[in-house]
């Protein structure tokens, strides 16, 4: 007798639409860059790099505050955009501090990144014209549910229903 085959989950799934169409609205900005020679440069890192234009040097432990990252999930990307030539890190006020600060490479793109953002804002604001429920309405509807019962809570009752979960 031939064994079945598993049950995949991940053939269905209400996640994966969102995650698909933001990662292609980041190619398409990838896209732009790439046309205008801005090159090693991912979205995800524009944030940063226009936050420490802003602002100046900062630590990690600022900079992942001002984004509303983990400290954690900053030091990586700091790690990912001095290894692209983007930021690098000098010692702080005293020595054992390190601050973030853009590269050359950078502050040379920097008023190009700022005009990027105001363009891509611009753009999801006249998406949300054209569709009959604004994904910035979407998310904050999502907040509110989610401040009723946390996306945690609701995960444990669905696991707590379930005899796989143990």
């Amino acid at each position: 007798m031939a064994d079945t085959p598993a049950l995949d989950p991940t053939q269905q799934s209400l996640w994966r639409p969102l995650r698909l169409l933001q990662a292609s609205m980041d190619a398409d900005i990838a896209r732009i860059y790439s046309e205008q020679q801005i090159e090693g440069l991912k979205p995800s890192f524009v944030m940063e790099l226009l936050r420490l234009h802003a602002c100046g040097p900062m630590t990690i432990a600022e900079l992942a505050e001002s984004v509303q990252r983990t400290h954690s999930a900053l030091s990586q990307k700091v790690a990912a955009m001095r290894t692209a030539g983007w930021v690098q890190t000098v010692v702080g006020e005293d020595a054992r501090t390190r601050k973030v600060t853009l590269t050359d490479k950078a502050r040379r793109v920097v008023d190009r990144l700022a005009a990027e953002w105001q363009a891509t804002e611009a753009a999801v604001a006249d998406l949300e014209a054209e569709i009959p429920y604004p994904l910035s309405q979407a998310v904050t509807d999502i907040e509110r549910a989610l401040e009723r019962k946390s996306f945690h809570d609701r995960i444990a009752e669905k696991l707590a229903e379930d005899p796989a979960w143990g």
